[in-house]
């Protein structure tokens, strides 16, 4: 029997945000177990970063088949959202007791990453059918929550360094289990009619229309130009601390918990984004995060082996905060610029072409990175000045 959902939209946010973080604990689980993994797989830094865009793919996959199919607005998305973390958390079990080697590990994390699909884009449209009215800040927590799932795989890493990494995995099937459990248990929200099946006759040259509205072209323009570097950073971080010394400088974290704290800064990032954004807007926020984690890649890149481990831990702090701070505002610009009809699928596009480019530059800074060292992340750094640009050039051309 469902129990009534909560009738106050921030109580239902908190759900939904709670249920985002439990789920896409999914997405990096692999990633916390990359040292034992090499072991056991006899696997490198370029092998994991293909575990990662294995995910990647069956990410890009599911979005796809959710945008131009019309599913993402024809069907309720606590349906969508709650069929899908059931799949991810079955699969991700799947990785860790039937894998064999890295080729059968990517066929595992391609679907973990299908489910996915299911989950994040799909998250926000769920927060959008709560609190249309504010969903810069209601994103803002939705992503916070993105950010340290993507997080948690780590922590538990970090404190359970006894348990084998698959039951480490495990856990995170588990909790993708709770989170599906409390979106069957809150529903869908009121505010986002579902598209009938009539209407959606043409759902790919509807979403595809999305991309002629100047304000959602800038938007996705910007986030596209983040996406670049926003994956690829959690990718590597792992390497980084490695790479630097810097996990031997503190050697009660290691790289497990110098990583947890790198990237869940990055929650905290969105949250104050989501704050500053009533006051500011989120098009000041997005662009100013997006400029200070571009300012960070140029200064690690320069001065890594000139820093004290302390100012280098700070450095990395900083360009976590900001690295993703800049997302949840670029999403909820895009849902704004689109008919409510559309949002599910425009943000799934979205997620789609955003998610391609992250394959790319997974690929690209995990080999540079392994090969000519920390410096070589200079190769994320035209992700924030095209995002930059692209947004100024695309608000311009459609005044």
């Amino acid at each position: 029997m469902m129990i009534k959902s909560p009738s106050r939209p921030f109580s239902a946010i908190a759900v939904v945000s709670l249920a985002q973080l439990l789920g896409t604990s999914l997405w990096f689980s692999a990633n916390s177990a990359g040292e034992d993994l090499s072991r056991a797989w006899n696997a490198g830094a370029a092998d994991i970063g293909w575990l990662t865009n294995a995910v990647q793919a069956g990410f890009i996959l599911g979005t796809l088949a959710l945008a131009f199919s019309g599913m993402a607005d024809r069907f309720r998305a606590s349906t969508i959202f709650v069929g899908s973390a059931l799949a991810g958390a079955v699969f991700n079990v799947g990785f860790a007791w039937l894998a064999q080697d890295v080729l059968s590990g990517s066929i595992f994390r391609f679907l973990v990453g299908l489910s996915l699909a299911g989950i994040y884009p799909i998250g926000m449209k769920l927060i959008v059918s709560w609190e249309p009215d504010r969903t810069g800040q209601a994103l803002a927590l939705l992503v916070a929550m993105l950010t340290l799932g993507t997080a948690l795989p780590h922590f538990l890493r970090f404190t359970g360094s006894g348990l084998s990494w698959r039951w480490i995995i495990t856990c995170s099937s588990l909790l993708a289990l709770l989170g599906a459990a409390l979106i069957q248990n809150l529903g869908t929200g009121p505010h986002l009619p579902l598209r009938k099946a009539g209407e959606a006759h043409q759902p790919r040259r509807l979403v595809l229309a999305a991309l002629g509205i100047p304000r959602f072209r800038a938007a996705a323009t910007g986030y596209f130009g983040h996406m670049w570097e926003l994956y690829s950073f959690w990718t590597v971080v792992p390497l980084l601390l490695a790479a630097t010394g810097l996990s031997d400088a503190f050697p009660l974290l290691g790289v497990a918990g110098l990583s947890f704290f790198i990237i869940a800064a990055g929650a905290l990032g969105c949250l104050a984004g989501g704050v500053l954004s009533r006051r500011v807007g989120s098009a000041r926020v997005a662009l100013g995060a997006l400029a200070i984690s571009g300012s960070c890649i140029i200064l690690f890149a320069l001065a890594w082996q000139s820093l004290s481990p302390l100012g280098l831990l700070a450095l990395l702090l900083i360009w976590g905060t900001a690295v993703v701070a800049d997302s949840p505002q670029f999403s909820a610009l895009s849902a704004r610029a689109c008919p409510s009809d559309l949002v599910g699928g425009a943000l799934a596009l979205q997620n789609a072409i955003g998610f391609t480019i992250t394959m790319v530059s997974i690929w690209a800074a995990t080999a540079v990175v392994a090969k000519f060292g920390p410096s070589a992340v200079a190769i994320l750094a035209p992700g924030p000045v095209l995002g930059l640009w692209g947004f100024a050039r695309a608000m311009r051309n459609g005044a």
